[in-house]
């Protein structure tokens, strides 16, 4: 059956998990604690680290951008300043400090009239703010400055036309609710693109107060209007004088004041009031206790927190550790269904239920219960996929399969199916006889008859895979004992494989010299090799055992081997240099090789 998810994952807005023993949000909240002590003593470096370290922790709070943008500009590295602070932003835009600390980054980097930007949108969302206004301020006296000093020994219109022709000009008259009109008017357009080509027609416009309205957003400054510019057009542009107040010719205006790093203001959540905050003050003392091993007293602290906030499940999963920590395992797991039970009926967030369930699952492992353990494990996978989990499933799974396979064992009962499926291969039966060698070795995987015998049926199958891996599994356990090498020689033969099939009959007897089933292979192997290499055998079967020859990696190495291959080349070209080579033992080993798998024929 298909079993679908609890109805609650399909509700599109959860409750945020309340903090727990050691929980990220604590922890965050600890790095950026220590990027604000840092930032206060002027350590702004280590401010950085403190606040990266925060952002690693939780990457989606706003304020631990916003600082490191502090922390940056106080390093005067206004790019990495300009960015934490546009991610701040992005993250919460109708926050006014994000604004705040755009715009001073952006007056670090000298690009003012930005930073004028980005202070008003700060004061479109708090008119009353008064780090935007006196940055605005700021920003907007950096501008004029700017300006003037730009226009000192050149050509004041020229700078208007530039001005005026920025491509961010147009978005900045979209965007002011005085000039956003003025871009719906054709005559307005037409006068501004005249002007953008001839500026030295700007002052047939100046008359029309739309122009100097337009003028007023490209400085970011107020300036005069239309009917007092045509009185004195001159002071308009003369250095920039008209615009600066107390700014004469013979004294040069001051440069712009660098920007000074702006303070560090945390920004923490609103905290809980009334129940709810004494609960997290029960909640906290209890969590010390509980890190100070003081377990009684923080059961003590988490019973208070319950009775004061019956809807955070947290303080019931942390009784739950505690009750873990303690031994007492079925307190801990009537804990985690009460939290479970809990959760469900308050809709919290199913990492919480999850969490709280896999605490249960570690308990019933304590209390051997692993067959309960393993079931709850796959519950709480269903209600968070955690590789913490995941990982005491597959271990429990593991543990558990390794028992039962342990109680199964009895070598009574494995001599018995192993004399059973004697009598059955005695009888020809060899799929029944199969089945009872391996309700042997099930009941003792250690008796390496059975697995002898097995091989045998398997080879009168002609299933020579798990003969091969019988007969292998059999030398494992006593490798002096010759029927194993006889049960594997004669799979190698019959597969055709007679370069292998010699070297298991001679291993074979060299722990019994005198065994003629050995002898026997042995022999019969070394007609089959000889007629291969003489040529005793039809094309087929020789293609059939040079395809399987070179399946093998052993004489992929051998013929792979460039000398080899040379040698092969000698043998074949060359008697003297086949003389020099057959004095070589290593080299005549190999060419044996070669012969007995049928790659290298003689005749």
């Amino acid at each position: 059956r298909v079993r679908l998810p609890p109805a609650r994952h399909c509700e599109r807005r959860r409750r945020s998990p309340p903090e727990t023993i050691d929980s990220p949000a604590a922890m965050a909240d600890e790095h950026k604690a220590l990027g604000n002590a840092a930032f206060s003593a002027g350590n702004y470096a280590d401010a950085v680290k403190h606040f990266t370290d925060a952002i690693g922790v939780d990457a989606a709070n706003h304020v631990f951008y916003s600082n490191r943008s502090a922390a940056y500009a106080a390093l005067n590295d206004f790019d990495a300043a300009l960015n934490d602070a546009e991610k701040t932003v992005t993250i919460k835009p109708d926050w006014v400090k994000g604004h705040s600390r755009k715009g001073a980054a952006l007056y670090g980097l000298k690009r003012y009239d930005d930073a004028c930007d980005a202070y008003r949108k700060g004061l479109d969302l708090e008119p009353d703010n008064d780090a935007c206004k006196s940055g605005l301020a700021d920003a907007e006296t950096a501008a004029v400055r700017a300006m003037g000093a730009a226009g000192d020994g050149g050509d004041p219109m020229a700078s208007i036309g530039a001005m005026l022709s920025s491509p961010e000009l147009y978005g900045k008259l979209a965007t002011n609710p005085a000039t956003r009109g003025f871009l719906s008017q054709p005559d307005f357009i037409a006068m501004l693109t005249d002007v953008q080509k001839n500026p030295d027609k700007f002052g047939s416009y100046m008359s029309d107060p739309r122009m100097m309205q337009v003028l007023s957003v490209a400085l970011g400054i107020n300036v005069m209007s239309g009917e007092d510019a045509m009185k004195n057009p001159d002071n308009m542009f003369n250095k920039g004088e008209a615009t600066v107040p107390n700014v004469t010719k013979t004294t040069p205006p001051p440069p712009a004041p660098e920007p000074t790093p702006m303070a560090v203001e945390p920004e923490p959540e609103p905290e809980p009031a009334g129940p709810k905050a004494e609960a997290k003050k029960e909640k906290e003392l209890g969590n010390a206790a509980y890190k100070a091993k003081n377990f009684d007293v923080a059961l003590e602290h988490y019973d208070k927190a319950i009775a004061l906030d019956g809807e955070d499940i947290s303080f019931i999963t942390n009784k739950a550790a505690v009750y873990f920590e303690k031994g007492d395992f079925d307190s801990c797991v009537k804990a985690c269904d009460d939290a479970v039970e809990k959760g469900r009926e308050l809709r919290v967030d199913y990492k919480l239920v999850g969490k709280a369930m896999t605490r249960k699952g570690n308990a019933l492992v304590k209390l051997d219960r692993l067959e309960d353990a393993i079931e709850v494990y796959g519950k709480s996978l269903m209600e968070h996929r955690n590789a913490d989990t995941l990982k005491r499933l597959n271990e429990t799974e593991r543990e558990l399969k390794e028992r039962k396979k342990k109680a199964y064992l009895d070598p009574a009962k494995a001599d018995e199916a192993r004399e059973k499926g004697n009598e059955l291969f005695k009888e020809q039966k060899y799929p029944e006889a199969v089945e009872q060698y391996t309700e042997s070795i099930a009941r003792n995987p250690d008796d390496h008859r059975v697995y002898s015998n097995r091989a045998a049926c398997y080879t009168k199958l002609t299933a020579f895979n798990e003969a091969l891996k019988d007969a292998e599994k059999c030398i494992e356990l006593k490798p002096d004992w010759a029927k194993g090498y006889t049960r594997k020689g004669h799979v190698e033969f019959f597969t055709k494989q007679y370069d292998k099939a010699l070297e298991t009959y001679q291993e074979g007897l060299k722990h019994d010299p005198n065994n003629e089933e050995l002898k026997d292979g042995l022999y019969r192997t070394h007609v089959e090799i000889r007629k291969g290499s003489t040529g005793q055998v039809d094309e087929k079967e020789l293609a059939e055992r040079q395809q399987r020859a070179m399946a093998d990696p052993e004489i992929q190495g051998i013929m792979s081997d460039p000398v080899m291959r040379q040698v092969l080349n000698d043998m074949s070209t060359d008697p003297k240099a086949a003389q020099e080579h057959q004095k070589n033992p290593m080299v005549m080993a190999k060419i044996q090789k070669l012969i007995n798998a049928g790659i290298v024929q003689t005749r």
